[in-house]
């Protein structure tokens, strides 16, 4: 939606116009609308949404993950079950599953997998979550996006409380969203 104007319905159609290419080309540029009483400079500026961090169970690394992903820029959804999950995200999504007993897990990932994650995380080493994995298969989900699901999930640090385990988990996400190299747990651990 539109708020206000740049002066006349003319600089409004072109700024509009040109917002279109800019916020494709993701770069902020200056224009200058000219019309028959005069003309305009306009800093227009590309606004990508924030990363939308589906987090799957009410656990205590949940709430944590929840209480701050919007401090990393991402906007946190808690969700306890697949109803859960808003039937319209727009942008970037991450999503990280934060119980590997939750009986609905693969319901839950089953219902975000067609809304193409950049990731897909599970709490929990292969050991615990490999059944999981081994259900999406027998439902006919492709190897390639079962080999996208990060499990165990989190960077290397160590951690061992929920917070901890938060704070693995949020920085690896950075990681993936900036482009880093990060430094993933091991999928033996």
């Amino acid at each position: 939606p539109i708020a206000g104007t740049l002066g006349c319905s003319e600089f409004d159609s072109a700024a509009v116009a040109d917002a279109i290419a800019i916020a494709t080309s993701a770069s902020p540029q200056l224009r200058t609308y000219r019309h028959d009483l005069g003309s305009i400079e306009v800093y227009l500026e590309p606004y990508a949404a924030s990363p939308t961090l589906v987090i799957f169970a009410a656990t205590p690394v949940a709430r944590a993950l929840a209480s701050w992903a919007p401090e990393l820029g991402f906007r946190s959804v808690l969700a306890e079950s697949a109803r859960d999950v808003p039937s319209a995200l727009a942008g970037d999504l991450y999503v990280v599953h934060t119980d590997h007993d939750a009986e609905d897990l693969v319901q839950a990932l089953e219902a975000v997998l067609p809304l193409n994650p950049r990731f897909i995380g599970l709490v929990g080493s292969r050991r615990h979550t490999g059944h999981h994995l081994e259900a999406l298969r027998a439902k006919g989900v492709s190897e390639e996006v079962i080999a996208r699901i990060q499990s165990p999930v989190g960077l290397d640090l160590g951690g061992r409380t929920a917070a901890e385990i938060a704070l693995s988990i949020l920085a690896g996400l950075v990681a993936v969203r900036r482009g880093g190299r990060g430094g993933w747990k091991s999928m033996n651990g």
